[in-house]
């Protein structure tokens, strides 16, 4: 409350209403200890799905729509949280997500210790800018010794970049499939990485996922191409065209209106007759047009007319419309063709290329198939299972392990999982925590037991005696020259060499 607003409240000694009336209004030591609260409670929530071992969530929104997953961007962006410190955790993971793709979980897990372990330091009367400066010294601390820790990997190995992808699968819906999704998705990106001047970029959106249930999760496939969601336009035409010269349009095959209104009157059949011969004449000029630049399959944003797609058929022509706006720039990248605003203008040249179109029933839909492009710079991947919320936490699996493939293409260093990175770092911030005097030498310690909060997570959840682990796991990265490799197996419960175990994270 502001010096005036104090004022005003204290005139006459007859009290005044400031705020709104029903506000609640917290401040000091008790709005850090009801905010720190919050995070914690969403930390909490979040802390039983971390790792191979970690459970899963069921959450039923307003609808009774029910989804199960154990991704914690999804749990949280399911969770209708309204008090602004849990937003704020929302904003975190979302960050984490869309840049990463993945270790969201950790993220917030994470968060909700580094507050937890300032709480402890608030009862003892350390400022909170004390801690906040301390806590950023120690993130640089951490993050030179990681960089130092990073292993360099070749973009093109594609075996290490299995086993980053096989890592990122772990305890998840497609875990009994996770070597055959890790394959597509290194083989997804590999295919779309290029190169930029001096920097690799692997851009998701070049990959697109398609989800039809029914089959099962080994049914899933990788088309180098793109699946149009959509069925042949006519009966008539055919349905597979080889060696296609594909026309990319964003205009209609239609009469178009006029923008004005306009009146016409019409004083006899002929006239009539006239009117409907004349648009049937510009139909077929757009047909002839494409035909005469070598075009046998026309894919267009727009509508396509019943005249247009006789002559369409008539000539050979496969035909979709409607094509989704996204598609159709997938399509741009994966034909090496272009996107063509006016029919009149389409050339030879603008035309995209891709050894087979084809529409083929999956499920109980038909879809459209465009592939075997010529190195195409956008592929597709339709996932298949059993029913459709398996495909939902497919598709999200699949795009963690996308994900962190696409890190490695475009920053390749690699390091230890299982918890060996955060223990190794939390060694170093006390090894200089005892270097620095005054009171963030506190913030030092916190901010190391705080990075623990991983291992002890992992153990936890894996029915382990965390302060067994956590003690072997110190003495380990203590003792040996190459500790900082060890990390928690989850599976047998002992403290093992990740990078032998093939557990390793961007």
């Amino acid at each position: 409350m502001s010096s005036q607003q104090a004022y005003l409240a204290q005139i006459g000694g007859v009290p005044v209403l400031v705020l709104k009336e029903g506000t609640q209004r917290a401040f000091g030591k008790e709005a850090m200890r009801i905010n720190i609260m919050v995070a914690k409670a969403i930390a909490e929530v979040m802390k039983a799905t971390l790792g191979p071992k970690g459970m899963d969530k069921m959450l039923i929104d307003s609808l009774g729509d029910i989804t199960i997953t154990n991704d914690g961007a999804t749990i949280l962006d399911e969770m209708d949280v309204q008090h602004p410190v849990a937003k704020l955790l929302v904003e975190v993971a979302k960050t984490q997500d869309d840049e990463v793709g993945d270790g969201t979980t950790t993220a917030v897990v994470l968060a909700g210790a580094l507050l937890e372990e300032a709480e402890k330091l608030l009862e003892k009367n350390i400022h909170p800018t004390v801690i906040i400066s301390g806590y950023r010294r120690a993130l640089d601390i951490v993050t030179d010794h990681l960089r130092k820790m990073a292993i360099p990997v070749r973009r093109d190995d594609t075996e290490m970049l299995k086993k980053i992808a096989m890592t990122a699968m772990h305890g998840k819906a497609a875990e009994g499939v996770r070597e055959y999704f890790a394959n597509l998705a290194v083989k997804a990106i590999l295919q779309v990485a290029e190169q930029r001047g001096d920097v690799w970029v692997a851009d998701l959106d070049n990959v697109q996922i398609v989800k039809k249930h029914g089959g099962s999760l080994l049914d899933t496939q990788l088309v180098y191409g793109i699946v149009i969601d959509k069925e042949v336009v006519h009966a008539a035409m055919p349905k597979r065209i080889v060696n296609a010269k594909i026309a990319l349009l964003d205009c209609p095959l239609e009469v178009e209106k006029p923008e004005i209104d306009a009146e016409i009157r019409i004083q006899s059949p002929d006239q009539i007759k006239a009117f409907l011969e004349e648009e049937e004449n510009i139909l077929k000029g757009y047909v002839e047009r494409l035909r005469s630049v070598g075009a046998n399959v026309v894919l267009t944003t727009k509508g396509i007319d019943d005249i247009a797609q006789y002559y369409l058929a008539k000539a050979g022509i496969l035909a979709v419309r409607r094509v989704k706006r996204s598609d159709i720039e997938k399509l741009v990248r994966a034909t090496g063709g272009r996107l063509v605003t006016n029919i009149e203008d389409v050339m030879e040249s603008d035309l995209g290329y891709a050894g087979l179109v084809e529409e083929r029933r999956v499920g109980d839909e038909k879809m459209v198939f465009v592939e075997n492009c010529k190195n195409p710079r956008a592929v597709s991947i339709l996932i298949r299972g059993g029913f459709e919320r398996l495909v939902d936490e497919a598709e999200r699996n699949l795009i963690d392990a996308l994900s962190v493939v696409s890190d490695i293409v475009e920053e390749p260093f690699i390091v230890p999982g299982g918890g060996a990175c955060e223990v190794e770092v939390a060694k170093i911030v006390r090894q200089y925590s005892a270097k620095i005097g005054g009171r963030e030498q506190y913030a030092f310690e916190a901010f190391a037991n705080a990075l623990e909060v991983v291992p002890k997570t992992l153990a936890e959840n894996a029915g382990l005696d965390a302060i067994d682990i956590i003690t072997e796991l110190r003495q380990v990265h203590e003792s040996k020259d190459d500790g900082w490799k060890y990390g928690i197996n989850v599976f047998t419960g002992k403290v093992s060499d990740m990078i032998a175990l093939d557990i390793i994270e961007p």
